[in-house]
Order: C-alpha cells, then structure tokens, then sequence
C-alpha cells in the first residue's frame, strides 16, 4: 500500500495519546522509531534537530509565551475579577440574568487580559456559580455561561495560541492579534445576544438579584469605572503597542507582565508564596509547550518523509481538477473540530497545521497567499475555542466540575455547554463565509 508507512504513524499517535502517555514524548518516540522501521537514513533525523535549535530554541518570538503565562497567572492573583464582578453585578442586579451578563462580559475583559483558560474558568466558577446558585440561576445556563466565557482567552489577543501559531506558521503575531479581533469580540457579543434571548423569553431560567443584595446606581457605576481602569490600562499598553507596531510581542508581554505585576502588589493579596506559584506555574506551562514543539518537530520531519502530506492532500481530493476550496476547508474544519474533542489545542497545532497549512496556502479562495494563511489561522484558532467545550475531553468542563458542588451533575454541564458550542459553531461560518471580518482590521490598520 503506497501510504502504508505514514498512516501507521497516524495510527501509533492516536493509540499513545489514548494510552495516556505524554504528547511530546510519544510525538517524539514515533518520529524516532519510523525512522529505523521504516529505513529512512538516519542522518535525516537530524534535520528535526537543526530545526529544534534554529526554528524554536533560538527564537525570540517564543519568549512572549512565559511573559503572558506570568501576565494572565499573576492579573488572578490581583484580584481584578473579584472587583469587576461585584461592580457589574451591582449595575445589572435589577435585570434577569444580571450576574449571567456581568460574567460575559468579564470574560471578555480578561480574555484581553489574561488568555490563561484554565485559571480563568476556575476563578470564574469560584466566584459566580455560588451567587448564581444563591439567585436561582437554572445550572445548566450557568455552568454553560462560565465554561464558554472562560475560554475566550484562547481567541481574543493577547493569547498564547496565537503567539505560537505566528511561529508554527511564519505570520507576523501582530496581523494575528489585529484579525482576532473582531472574531473574538463578535464571539463573545452572540454570547451576550443569546443571554438577552433567554432574559426576555425565560426569565425563570436567570431571575435578578433581590433588592437587599443591591447597591445604588451610582455607587455601582463609581466602583465599575474604577475597577475596569486597571484592566483595560493594560489591555491598551500590550494589544495597543502591538497592533500599533511600536512593540513586538516580545516586548509588550514584558510590558503586560510586569504591569500585572505591579498590580497584584498594589492589590496587597499578593504573597511571596503565591509569587512562587505563580513561577511554578508559568514554568511548568512554557515547558510543556516548549517539549511538545519539539517533539511535534521530529515527528512532522519523519512524516513528511514518508509521504504523509501526499497521503494528505489525496485524501482532500487536492489534485483533482476543479477541487472547490471551500470543501476542502469545510473536511480540514471538521476534522479540526473532531479531533477537539479529544485533544488539547497544543497537540493540535503542532500536529495538524504544519500539515494542511501549505494545502491551504494552495487553493484558490480569491485572495492573496499571504491573506488565506492569516485567515486559516484564525478560522484555525476559532474552530479550537470549541476543544475546551467539546465531550468527552473538554478542560473547560471538568475545571467547572471540580469546582461545582455535587447537585450539579456531569450530564448538567454537558447539556449547558451545547448553545455555547453552537454559537461558536455559527461565528465560525460567518468568519468562514464573510473572511472581511477577519482581514479588515489587519487591512486598514496595518495595511495587509
């Protein structure tokens, strides 16, 4: 069989991930191994190595990824959430679902701030779901709104994905920044737009606070304005210097750290205790990334070799005359949104996008090369938004499980999450369909 050799490579990925052994390692380990199975020269193998050292190793680009791990761990120790949900909850309290639209539109707000999914989901959950459960909130929509708001950190600049996806792809992160944008607020604003058709046609589902649980307008107003400066000082100095050009990634997530820094001490709730987690924390993060890059690397050099983008590009009917780019985009989607429900968004891009990014590239959509990958990659990072939604494997609901006390079941976070997939299911089509929301920012800010 022609591509017997790189689908038993595909095939040896997925039985070591559902085994559970380490992604980097068993990337690695099989890019090693089909090397001597397969009789490719062993000299060949060295070539992942060059790349390791000259495309990851030695690249400045990737050490804004510690930088705003540091960022989005140490703004959670600032207490920046805590005083943003209590002010929008006492401006919302009199509206059905008012805790529901202040944690939309926190995780909007720290989305830009933070980009860390974990953490942010957790704290999320901590500090909502006792004062939705208190108010009556139904638990499916309150689970499904903390869950899908959490992880729009992955979308919405300055997110690590996209810092590792301009390296994987070889795009300015910059451009990636300005053409995540719009996808990433107009996804977290049909979150908003669904939480208003509920309002007003289930109010019983998200009833409002009572009377004795809120503050005077004013008094509400005062604190969201002072509490919303902090964050969005910092959204401004790194996104801003970003998109601006005035800094590289590099230099505003240095920027962003040490400003989240001077907030947490500011705070008064940061300890030497807690400052050590947070490095802790930030190392074992950049680590992990760092060794499955690597291992991705070696893994894809083999690959390659062996005629597993031919294999690819086959199966996509690429060479067929008349092929429709837009199929082949839907079967590569698709296939990205399947794989989500099982892996995480770091083996998915050093995996796949190497892969389909140059079958991409060489299709025909209308547009510029340069304009087709940067849209790919968005599309690309919209589509994963859904990995931490997704049964069985989704992070984003067994961070809420943990957290949740045992009334709420499994099955109730399950069913909450699905309008949250659906609609980030429909903001992929209109990014798909309407590709000027994606490409318009980057066009007339940075002339792309």
């Amino acid at each position: 069989m022609e591509y017997f050799w790189p689908l038993l490579m595909v095939v040896a990925l997925l039985g070591g991930i559902f085994v559970g052994y380490p992604v980097a390692f068993v990337l690695a380990g099989i890019g090693v191994i089909f090397t001597f199975l397969a009789d490719v020269p062993i000299l060949f193998l060295s070539t992942g190595v060059s790349r390791t050292f000259s495309g990851i190793l030695s690249n400045w680009l990737l050490i804004a990824v510690p930088l705003f791990v540091f960022m989005g761990l140490m703004l959670e120790k600032s207490g920046v959430a805590q005083r943003l949900l209590r002010s929008l909850a006492g401006i919302l309290g009199p509206v059905p679902g008012g805790y529901a639209f202040a944690v939309a539109v926190i995780g909007i707000v720290m989305a830009a701030s933070t980009g860390i999914i974990g953490a942010s989901v957790v704290l999320m959950g901590m500090l909502a779901l006792p004062a939705m459960q208190e108010s009556r909130y139904d638990p499916q929509l309150s689970t499904g709104v903390i869950a899908a708001t959490g992880t729009l950190g992955i979308l919405i600049p300055p997110s690590i994905m996209l810092v590792v996806l301009g390296d994987t792809m070889r795009i300015s992160v910059g451009d990636l920044f300005a053409g995540a944008l719009i996808p990433g607020l107009m996804l977290g604003g049909l979150y908003i737009v669904y939480l208003v058709f509920v309002a007003i046609f289930q109010p019983q589902r998200m009833p409002p606070l009572p009377r004795s649980a809120r503050v005077s307008m004013r008094e509400a107003a005062w604190n969201l304005a002072r509490d919303l400066l902090a964050p969005m000082l910092l959204i401004l100095l790194v996104l801003g210097s970003i998109i601006a050009g005035i800094a590289t990634p590099t230099e505003a997530a240095a920027l962003g750290a040490l400003g989240a820094l001077v907030l947490a001490l500011l705070s008064r709730e940061l300890s030497f205790k807690q400052f050590l987690g947070v490095l802790n924390e930030t190392t074992k993060t950049t680590a992990m990334i760092m060794f499955v890059m690597i291992g991705a690397t070696v893994f894809s050099v083999i690959f390659r070799k062996l005629g597993g983008d031919t294999m690819i590009a086959d199966a996509l009917g690429i060479d067929e005359a008349g092929v429709n780019p837009y199929w082949v985009m839907f079967i590569i989607m698709a296939f990205i949104f399947v794989l989500g429900m099982f892996l995480d968004w770091v083996e998915i891009t050093f995996i796949v996008m190497p892969i389909v990014a140059p079958i991409i590239a060489g299709l025909d959509f209308g547009l510029p090369k340069e304009q087709v990958l940067l849209w790919f990659a968005i599309l690309f990072a919209v589509n994963l938004q859904t990995s931490f939604l997704t049964p069985p494997f989704g992070y984003a609901l067994f961070y809420i499980r943990g957290i949740a006390p045992p009334e709420i079941s499994i099955n109730m976070i399950y069913k909450g999450i699905i309008p949250f997939v659906l609609i980030q299911l429909v903001a992929l089509v209109l990014c798909i369909f309407f590709p000027e929301l994606v490409l318009w920012l980057p066009e007339n800010l940075l002339g792309k």
